[in-house]
C-alpha cells in the first residue's frame, strides 16, 4: 500500500477499531485476541479482566479463571505471561529454555515431577511441605519463598507442568507431556511465522521498531525459535501490509486496510488496562496520541507522575488522560488526570465516563463469585 494514502489519524482509527471489536462470547473473544496478558495486581481489577471487560458480553471479573478448564486455554509464556488458546500453546512447545538446568536442579525437578504425577493435581503448598528440604530462595519482588515454589514456576516454563486451574488465585499444577514436533528447518520456520503472525494480529498496526522488540520478547515463550523469528521479522515487508508514515515504517496483517473508512471508533469512554493491546506498545502510543503514557505501579510512590495504577481513558479515538480507581463500599472512587491539566469540557465526556464506571462496577461484582 502506498504510504501517501495513509495518515497517522487513519492508523489510530485502525488500531482502535480492529482491537476493540464488538463484544462477543468469552471463547470467541479470546480466540480473536490470541493472547490475554495476565497481571496479579488488582487495582481495581486484574489486567486480564479489564482487557476482557471491553470485549466480552456481560463479562464479570474472574470469569476467565472460572471458565479456564472448559475454555481450552493454557496459562503460559508468550511475549509476556498470560492466557493462550491451545492452538498457540502447541506452537510454543516443546520448549528448549535458554538456560538449561544444572544437574542438581534437574534431579530435584524429577523428584517433584514424580510427586505431581502420583497425586494428579497439586497445590504449591503441598509441594512445599513435601520438599521443605529444598530450602528457601529470594522472591521475584523481594522477600523469600520456598525453593519448591520457584521450581514449580520453572517446571511450568520448561513444559513439564501445566496449570490445571486456580484456587483463590493460586495455580494448581498437573504433569504435562508435549507431543514431538517435526524439527526440520521448514517446520521451524512455519512455527515462527505463525507466532509472529499472532504478535502482528494482536498489536497491529505496529511500528517497525515495536515489531522487532516484540519478536525479541518472543524469546520468553519460544527461545528455541529465536533465530527463525528474527528471520520472519526481517522479511516483514514480504509477509505483512506496510507503509511509511511520517518517517516511521508500520506493519499490519496483509488482508487489512488501515485507510478504510469503516474504522470508526465508538464515541464512548473506555477505561483500558495498562496492558490492553490498544495501549500496550508505549512507542506506538506516543506516535498515535502525542504524549508518553507510563505504567508506574512498581516505581516508588515519590517517583510516580500518574499514580499507582493509571488506566488510560479512551474517548472516541482520543486518549485525553488517565484514571486511578479504588473501591470503597462497593463504589468506585475515581482520581483522573489529564494531559492538558483539565477534563474535556464536552458534557459527553462526563456522561461517557460515568457510564463506563457504572459498567465497571458491575463487572467488579464478579470477584465476589466463587471460583
Amino acid at each position: 500500500m502506498a504510504g501517501a494514502a495513509l495518515t497517522t489519524d487513519a492508523l489510530r482509527r485502525h488500531a482502535i477499531a480492529r482491537s476493540l471489536f464488538a463484544p462477543q462470547a468469552l471463547p470467541a473473544a479470546v480466540r480473536r485476541l490470541g493472547f490475554v496478558q495476565a497481571d496479579p495486581l488488582r487495582a481495581p481489577a486484574r489486567a486480564q479482566d479489564l482487557i476482557l471487560f471491553q470485549r466480552v458480553r456481560g463479562y464479570r471479573a474472574g470469569d476467565l479463571e472460572r471458565g479456564y478448564e472448559r475454555l481450552g486455554l493454557e496459562e503460559d509464556a508468550f511475549v509476556n505471561y498470560g492466557f493462550v488458546p491451545r492452538s498457540l500453546f502447541g506452537l510454543l512447545h516443546p520448549r528448549a529454555p535458554r538456560r538449561p538446568w544444572d544437574a542438581a536442579t534437574a534431579r530435584r525437578a524429577s523428584e517433584v515431577l514424580a510427586f505431581v504425577r502420583e497425586r494428579g493435581v497439586v497445590h504449591p503448598r503441598d509441594v512445599g511441605e513435601a520438599f521443605a528440604h529444598h530450602g528457601r530462595v529470594a522472591g521475584y519482588w523481594g522477600g523469600e519463598l520456598n525453593a519448591s515454589t520457584r521450581l514449580l514456576d520453572q517446571m511450568h516454563h520448561h513444559g513439564w507442568l501445566r496449570v490445571r486451574r486456580r484456587e483463590g488465585g493460586t495455580r494448581l499444577y498437573e504433569a504435562m507431556q508435549h507431543p514431538a514436533h517435526e524439527d526440520s528447518p521448514a517446520a521451524r520456520r512455519a512455527r515462527a511465522e505463525a507466532l509472529v503472525d499472532a504478535i502482528v494480529n494482536l498489536y497491529a498496526p505496529l511500528p517497525a521498531a515495536s515489531l522487532g522488540y516484540l519478536v525479541t520478547l518472543l524469546r520468553y515463550g519460544a527461545p528455541h525459535l529465536a533465530v527463525e523469528a528474527r528471520a520472519v521479522a526481517k522479511a516483514a515487508r514480504q509477509r505483512y501490509g506496510h507503509a511509511v508514515v511520517d518517517g516511521t515504517a508500520w506493519f499490519w496483517p496483509a488482508d487489512e486496510n488501515p485507510a478504510s473508512r469503516r474504522h470508526r471508533p465508538a464515541d464512548a469512554v473506555r477505561v483500558l488496562a495498562p496492558f490492553d493491546p490498544v495501549v500496550w506498545d508505549r512507542r506506538r502510543f506516543e506516535l498515535l496520541w502525542g504524549w508518553a503514557y507510563r505504567f508506574e505501579a512498581y516505581l516508588p510512590a515519590a517517583r510516580r507522575t500518574m499514580g499507582h495504577y493509571a488506566l488510560p481513558l479512551l474517548w472516541g479515538e482520543q486518549v485525553p488522560g488517565w484514571i486511578n480507581l479504588r473501591m470503597q463500599d462497593g463504589r468506585l472512587l475515581p482520581a483522573p488526570g489529564f494531559v492538558s491539566g483539565r477534563a474535556p469540557r464536552d458534557p459527553a465526556f462526563r456522561r461517557g465516563l460515568d457510564e463506563e464506571l457504572a459498567r465497571l462496577e458491575v463487572c467488579l461484582s464478579g470477584y465476589a463469585r466463587p471460583t
